[in-house]
């Protein structure tokens, strides 16, 4: 793999907030077209990293290069947790995403023409108009990444996304992103606890502990032994032909 296919590298990062350390010696290589899973306990530092790459927090010491294209923050694209816009406040669908070009230098017509791609690449085409409260919670997390990839960004950030929804609307989104990924050779960072969706979806996977990450290959980072390093608890992997595809925590002394 050559060199300008980095997206962004951290080398010997230490990220803080004031005297607390919650991240040393970070050492990580995203690559372009890469899925990427940031897993680990609550507490452990994955927003923070995140924090630092999308330019909110600055590395205590070490160093983090983000490509000067695609890892620019024009080429950034964050998926929140949650959205914080008041239900009060009348919001169409066009509206909502329109909002993730803040900062931005586009036209009105490249406005519509980036809404209504963003739109079709979420499977809400014809839905502009639409209230964004009167839409289901599935339908409100697929804005939620048109809102994101309004920008057309090389890199696209999603913390716990999945949180608060149902199999079926969570089944779909992560069908969404996988497809984003293979067809549209995203990178993708998402954040998140559950280890089966990073068993099904990774091409890598970044473990945080104890104030440190370890990266690499998901076949390399999703077992039994590297997970127990981290959770201290009888972990449950399942695999077939095609690689890992379940991962279970367990209690200690359960079946592992």
């Amino acid at each position: 793999m050559e060199q300008n296919d980095l997206v962004l590298k951290a080398t010997g990062l230490t990220l803080a907030y004031g005297r607390r350390i919650v991240l040393e010696d970070v050492n990580l290589e995203v690559r372009s077209g890469r899925f990427w899973f940031f897993v680990g306990p609550n507490g452990s530092g994955k927003t923070t990293l995140i924090r630092a790459i999308l330019g909110v927090l600055r590395p205590r010491t070490g160093t983090l290069w983000l490509h000067p294209d695609r890892g620019h923050l024009e080429q950034i694209g964050f998926v929140p947790q949650r959205c914080d816009l008041n239900p009060a406040l009348p919001t169409t669908v066009r509206e909502f995403v329109v909002l993730g070009l803040v900062g931005t230098r586009a036209s009105r017509r490249e406005e519509t023409e980036r809404l209504e791609w963003a739109l079709a690449k979420v499977g809400l085409e014809g839905m502009a108009e639409r209230d964004y409260w009167s839409i289901s919670g599935g339908q409100r997390q697929r804005a939620l990444v048109a809102r994101a990839l309004v920008r057309r960004p090389s890199l696209l950030i999603l913390d716990e996304p999945t949180n608060g929804l149902d199999l079926a609307a969570e089944d779909a989104f992560l069908r969404l992103l996988a497809d984003l990924n293979r067809k549209d050779h995203l990178t993708l960072l998402f954040v998140t606890h559950a280890l089966a969706i990073a068993a099904r979806y990774a091409t890598h996977v970044a473990i945080f502990h104890s104030k440190r990450v370890e990266t690499g290959p998901r076949r390399e980072m999703l077992t039994r032994e590297a997970l127990k390093r981290v959770y201290g608890v009888g972990v449950e992997v399942s695999a077939d032909p095609s690689g890992l595809v379940g991962v279970r925590v367990c209690p200690e002394g359960g079946n592992s």
